[in-house]
Order: structure tokens, then C-alpha cells, then sequence
């Protein structure tokens, strides 16, 4: 049956954005021998995942957050190693959440969650 999920980046700065998984979240990796030096493949932490009703204008989009267990703490330890957030820490209901912005100009979400998570069964 299925093995695992293969998350995809699109970025306009994807050396940066990969050196900022493996430098600042310290995420381990693989190098790709197919394709370009630098070509990295991340392991990623235990994972879950929603579904949720398209957009109103009827498009869908897919969405990547990072969880943590601790979203001030975090948000310290990530400014302090030169994150750049792009919204303060609010409580949107199902847990309190912010953006990051990653070097390549696009943004995650990171968020405590505020409900029994799924990732860890």
C-alpha cells in the first residue's frame, strides 16, 4: 500500500529555501544523484493530514504547516536564528498560529494546535 507522502516546495529561491530546512530547522536529508547538485530530499517529522472544502471561487489550494508544541518558544528559537514572521501569533480556533517567511519569498504556517493531533498514533 502507500509507503509515505511526497510533499512538493514551489519556490522562486529553492537553494535558499533548502538550506533553511537543513540549516535553521536541521530537518535531515538525501541528495538527489539524478538531478543537480544541491538537489536535497528532506525527512520530514511525523505528519498529518486535513481535507477541506475547496475556496469560495471554487478553486482549491494545498496548504504545508509546520506543528509545534510550544508556538512562543518556537517562534523565539526561529527569530532568533534570523526567521523573518510575516504575522503575529493568534488564535484562529483550532490552534494559535503565525507565518514564517522562508528565504525563497514564500511563507508556512506554523501553529500549536489546540486539538488531539493525529500525527503521533
Amino acid at each position: 500500500m502507500i509507503a509515505a507522502v511526497h510533499v512538493l516546495i514551489y519556490s522562486r529561491d529553492p537553494a535558499a529555501d533548502r538550506a533553511f530546512l537543513r540549516d535553521v530547522l536541521g530537518w535531515p536529508y538525501v541528495e538527489d544523484p539524478g538531478s543537480e547538485p544541491g538537489w536535497l530530499i528532506f525527512k520530514l517529522p511525523p505528519a498529518e493530514l486535513g481535507v477541506h472544502p475547496e475556496m469560495g471561487d471554487g478553486r482549491s489550494a494545498h496548504e504545508l504547516s509546520l506543528i509545534c508544541d510550544d508556538i512562543e518558544a518556537t517562534v523565539a528559537q526561529l527569530r532568533e536564528a534570523g526567521v523573518e514572521f510575516t504575522a503575529p501569533v493568534t488564535d484562529a480556533g483550532f490552534g494559535l498560529v503565525t507565518k514564517l517567511r522562508l528565504p525563497g519569498g514564500g511563507e508556512l504556517q506554523l501553529y500549536q494546535p489546540q486539538h488531539e493531533t493525529a500525527y503521533d498514533r
